[in-house]
């Protein structure tokens, strides 16, 4: 594949992230048909059952927002007048999460967010719920940040076992970032489950997107290029031998050194080292802040490995996988086992089978994309989903368009 042909594939999957928005008309619109009925519905079951149907049961029988019309046809979860989720759509939105996140490594939690918030409907559908009822707000907050999770979590897998087979993944780094993740992966699902409000939620969570995307941009400035000066020739000697004919031997990862103190190892040619205390407690935070906002960390991982630590984009992606892995499989432990969240089985079905198969394609086309394209790409997607829901969360309207 030539580097053109990367690029097509990209733009591609870049009009994928547009076209999903458009469709999401189309299934409001046949949510909105249904509960126009003006019918009795005093009398009628919602047959919602589990410890969803029982919070589901508290809330007001109606027709109005924040309210349960019986007789309206299900939608997630079972729920009556809940929004009805295209499968199709789903399982292509899902090829985008695992595609971004293989690639750039720092965006496909949040765009597995964005899918179930806004181009599913969950996100106003809960926050309808604020006053009528805050339970049940809750339950569908946590379902969505717990729901995430699971995408990233079978990306980072994909990815890690990728990346690590063509030798750009640091093991040990990956290990001690992950560490120090289990902590906050077993802590805040502890602490927040059940106790987040959707507009909390998603105010935090456009925060955290903004912040990253502009500690990015900051990476791509000349000021901050000059300090990479290692990580620079690495990258340049990876395109070029990637770009030559008959190469013979991976030239990638190689340990030469490990204590706890500090893990030396070379990237074609180019040394690097890192502090393994330093990244376990860099993972903590990471973890902590990740597991809050229901996304698997790659955002601050990325940043982390490429801005502060130094490395090539090239093997930061690896890297933050296998920590990404490590820190979900815990948090999703937490929520799912610890705290009983509820899970739509047949979702998160479907959209794995579509990170599945965005998560092999990632990979493949990566190293054909300039690193500077693909920071680029971050920061322009940060600034609008960032803006997008932390005006959303914190101001009650968004101050920016849907796609």
């Amino acid at each position: 594949m030539s580097r053109y042909a990367g690029k097509t594939l990209s733009v591609l999957l870049f009009v994928l992230f547009f076209v999903g928005f458009g469709t999401r008309a189309i299934v409001f619109a046949e949510n909105s048909s249904s509960e126009k009925q003006q019918t009795d519905v005093a009398d009628v079951p919602l047959h919602v059952s589990g410890k969803l149907g029982d919070i589901v049961a508290k809330t007001p029988i109606g027709l109005k927002p924040g309210t349960i019309n019986p007789k309206a046809e299900k939608g997630f979860a079972g729920i009556p007048g809940a929004p009805r989720i295209n499968y199709i759509v789903a399982f292509l939105w899902a090829v985008w999460v695992g595609w971004i996140f293989s690639t750039v490594g720092a965006f496909g939690g949040i765009m597995a967010g964005v899918g179930h918030l806004t181009l599913f409907g969950l996100g106003s559908y809960a926050d309808s719920f604020t006053v009528t009822n805050p339970e049940l707000n809750a339950v569908l907050t946590d379902t969505i940040r717990a729901t995430n999770q699971y995408l990233v979590a079978l990306a980072a897998l994909i990815s890690t076992y990728s990346f690590y087979k063509v030798k750009r993944l640091v093991v040990p780094l990956g290990v001690a970032l992950g560490a120090g993740s289990i902590a906050g992966g077993f802590l805040v699902p502890w602490l927040t489950a059940g106790k987040v409000q959707l507009n909390e939620y998603i105010g935090y969570f456009g925060l955290a997107v903004l912040v990253i995307g502009a500690f990015i941009f900051y990476g791509t400035t000349k000021k901050a290029r000059s300090k990479k000066k290692e990580a620079g020739r690495a990258s340049e000697a990876f395109q070029r031998l990637m770009r030559e004919e008959n190469v013979s031997k991976p030239q990638g990862v190689h340990i030469l050194s490990a204590n706890l103190r500090e893990v030396t190892f070379s990237f074609y040619g180019t040394e690097f080292r890192f502090n393994p205390l330093l990244a376990a407690a860099g993972g903590l935070v990471i973890a902590s802040i990740s597991s809050f906002l229901g996304i698997g960390g790659g955002f601050l991982y990325v940043p982390f490995l490429s801005v502060v630590i130094g490395l090539p984009m090239f093997i930061v992606v690896g890297t933050s996988a296998l920590a990404v892995l490590l820190g979900m499989i815990t948090s999703i432990f937490s929520y799912v086992v610890v705290k009983g969240t509820f899970i739509s089985w047949d979702l998160v079905g479907v959209e794995m089978v579509g990170v599945f198969v965005g998560a092999v394609i990632g990979p493949k086309t990566q190293k054909y994309i300039p690193e500077m394209w693909l920071k680029r790409l971050f920061v322009v997607l940060a600034v609008y989903v960032g803006l997008r829901y932390f005006s959303k969360g914190f101001f009650g309207e968004s101050w920016l368009p849907p796609f």
